[in-house]
């Protein structure tokens, strides 16, 4: 699978990319993740990719020229082009188990008070937040969004099981796990873990969960199935 990322801030990108799970999927060619700097598209001598917003207001807006030669130049066809922005819509399980079917999403990092509309209306094919909040570029969130979607790639986390035991996998929250030793400090890791009765552990570890979503999360059980935990 292949990410393109168009931001003006690449150095904030590249070293996350770079490690733990995503550096290795990249090493083995499980992964193609390209940071671009937008400024190698501006058409100027001092290389700007922003300007005043037309009507005034405050700060600057990214400009409609670097954005289009880069997105046009590194978008393959039938790829996905995902502008980061605080309107988009929110990225949760469903959206990312969708793009992760796709071959290629170029990712567009806004900044200031955003990019012209006309590259949202004439390029950009989705818009995507990670939550109700603003951050000052959206560089963060574009690494969000390749960590989250990645995970979903055959082979790219070892052992695929890691998948159905996240939070948010089924609706539930994740229950809770503990390694050795089993008493650390008077706190006993609770004995059903240490029964080695799969089944039992599998109904404690549904329960559980459950018990945190309802506590944490209620919303989550609103749309979902909850027979046998009532």
């Amino acid at each position: 699978m292949r990410f393109d990322l168009i931001t003006l801030f690449p150095r904030m990108a590249e070293g996350y990319l770079q490690e733990s799970m995503l550096g290795q999927a990249t090493k083995k060619g499980l992964l193609e993740i390209g940071v671009h700097d937008l400024r190698d598209w501006s058409q100027n001598k001092h290389k700007t990719a922003d300007d005043r917003p037309f009507g005034g207001g405050a700060g600057m807006l990214l400009s409609p020229e670097p954005l289009f030669h880069s997105i046009e130049e590194i978008a393959t066809p039938g790829a996905e082009v995902i502008y980061l922005c605080p309107d988009g819509e929110q990225l949760n399980t469903p959206l990312v188990k969708e793009l992760a079917q796709k071959e290629h999403l170029v990712l567009v990092s806004g900044h200031y008070e955003g990019i012209d509309q006309r590259v949202r209306d004439a390029l950009v094919t989705r818009e995507v937040s990670i939550g109700d909040y603003v951050l000052t570029n959206g560089t963060l969130p574009a690494c969000v969004l390749i960590d989250c979607v990645a995970r979903y790639v055959p082979g790219v986390l070892g052992e695929e099981k890691s998948l159905t035991q996240d939070s948010f996998h089924d609706t539930f929250l994740g229950f809770p796990q503990f390694t050795r030793p089993a008493e650390y400090r008077g706190m006993k890791v609770p004995e059903v873990l240490l029964s080695g009765d799969h089944a039992k552990i599998a109904a404690w570890r549904r329960e559980q969960s459950y018990l945190k979503t309802k506590e944490r999360r209620p919303d989550l059980l609103e749309n979902s199935d909850t027979e046998g935990h009532q």
